[in-house]
C-alpha cells in the first residue's frame, strides 16, 4: 500500500511538473546546448536519468577550449579589471561562488544566487529565467552588466585587442573574425561545455552496481518513488525545463514575501502563470554548491529536500529518507578534469 501511494504520488507530481501550464511544456523540447538524450542508453536504470557522455563525444576544439579557459580568467573582461567569470563562478568549489549573492563591481551585491557552470552546456536554457539560448548568449550578459562586471563591450574588445597573444590565438581560430564579441562569447561558451564531471552515478548508470554504496541505491529509489525525477531528470539531474517554485504549495505568502526577483519568468513575459517560475536546476555536485535556490533560501541539503517536498511534491519527507536522498546526492558529485589557465601578459 505504501508503495502504491508512492508511486500515486509520483505521477501526480510528474503531471504537476509537465501540464500545469501548456506554455512551459514548450521549453522541454528546446535544447541549443549538446544533445542530452542521444546519450542515453535505454535500459530502466536510465528510464529518468542518463550517464554524461565523455568528453570526446562532444567534440569540442581543443584550441578554442583553451582561448576560452584564459577568457574566463581574464580580468580584462571587467569595468575595473580586477573580476573574472571565475569571480563568481569558482570552478574548483563546485562553479559557483557558495554565497547567497555574488559580489560584483565596486563591492554591489547580485539580485540572485549564482548557478554553477560546471555541466553548464547540458543546461537546455541559460540564467535562472531561462532568457538566454545557449551559452554563448549567456556569455554577453554580465560583462556589460553594471552590478556585475560592469564593462563595456568596446571597451573589453580594445583591450583584448591590444594583446599580441590574443591576437595569435583569434587570428588561427575566427580568421575571418578576429577578435569579437561574438568569438569572445563563442570561446567562453566553448571552454563551459568542456567543464564536464563524471561522478560516481554517472558509472552506476552504465552497470557497474559497485559504484555507489547500498544508502546511496536507495537514496535513489526514494528520489524517484517521491517524483524528485519528475523534474530532475535527464543527463544533467535537471536544467532541461521551467517549473514553478512551489508548485503544490505556495512558497511565497504573508510569511516569506516575494520579491521582484521571485517572479522568475514572469518578469520576462508578464503572464502570471508564469509567475515564480525558474529553471530547474541541475544535481550535479550540489552538495558542494550551497545555499541553494535562486534566493538561497536552504543553507543545507536537508533543509533543500524537505522544501522541495513540501513545496513541490506536497508532501513530508521522513528524516530518515531525507537522509538516502541525501546520500545519494553525493554521489553526483563528480572530478573535474580542468586546470586553470592564466590569460596572456602581452
Amino acid at each position: 500500500m505504501i508503495r502504491l501511494t508512492a508511486l500515486f504520488t509520483a505521477i501526480v507530481t510528474l503531471s504537476a511538473c509537465q501540464n500545469s501550464d501548456h506554455q512551459l511544456t514548450q521549453y522541454n523540447n528546446i535544447a541549443d546546448e549538446p544533445t542530452i538524450l542521444a546519450f542515453a542508453d535505454n535500459t530502466s536504470r536510465t528510464k529518468y536519468n542518463q550517464p554524461l557522455p565523455d568528453i570526446s563525444e562532444l567534440n569540442l576544439n581543443d584550441a578554442k577550449v583553451d582561448l576560452g579557459n584564459r577568457l574566463y580568467h581574464d580580468t580584462r573582461l571587467s569595468g575595473n579589471g580586477q573580476l573574472t567569470c571565475a569571480s563568481c563562478h569558482v570552478l574548483s568549489i563546485g562553479g559557483d561562488d557558495n554565497m547567497p549573492v555574488s559580489i560584483g563591481i565596486d563591492a554591489q551585491k547580485g539580485e540572485i544566487n549564482a548557478p554553477t557552470t560546471l555541466n553548464s552546456g547540458f543546461n537546455f536554457k541559460q540564467f535562472w529565467d531561462g532568457r538566454a539560448k545557449h551559452l554563448r548568449e549567456q556569455a554577453e550578459g554580465p560583462v556589460e552588466n553594471p552590478i556585475e562586471m560592469g564593462a563595456k563591450w568596446e571597451n573589453v574588445l580594445v583591450r583584448l585587442q591590444e594583446i599580441k597573444n590574443y591576437q595569435e590565438m583569434f587570428a588561427k581560430l575566427y580568421p575571418k573574425q578576429g577578435i569579437t564579441k561574438f568569438t569572445v562569447t563563442d570561446a567562453i561558451a566553448e571552454f563551459e561545455r568542456s567543464l564536464v564531471t563524471p561522478a560516481p552515478f554517472d558509472s552506476y548508470l552504465k552497470g557497474d552496481d559497485n559504484a555507489i554504496t547500498a544508502n546511496q541505491k536507495k537514496g535513489y529509489e526514494l528520489f524517484q518513488s517521491y517524483g524528485c525525477v519528475a523534474c530532475h531528470q535527464g543527463v544533467n539531474f535537471g536544467s532541461n525545463m521551467m517549473q514553478k517554485f512551489g508548485a503544490l504549495k505556495a512558497y511565497y505568502d504573508e510569511h516569506n514575501i516575494e520579491r521582484t526577483v521571485d517572479r522568475g519568468l514572469f518578469n520576462r513575459t508578464q503572464n502570471e502563470n508564469h509567475r515564480n517560475v525558474f529553471k530547474v536546476p541541475t544535481l550535479r555536485n550540489v552538495e558542494h554548491t550551497a545555499p541553494y535556490f535562486h534566493d538561497a533560501s536552504a543553507q543545507t541539503l536537508d533543509e533543500a529536500i524537505n522544501i522541495m517536498g513540501l513545496n513541490q511534491l506536497g508532501r513530508q519527507i521522513p528524516e530518515k529518507d531525507r537522509l538516502y536522498i541525501k546520500e545519494f546526492l553525493t554521489s553526483l558529485s563528480g572530478q573535474l578534469d580542468v586546470i586553470p589557465l592564466a590569460p596572456p601578459a602581452e
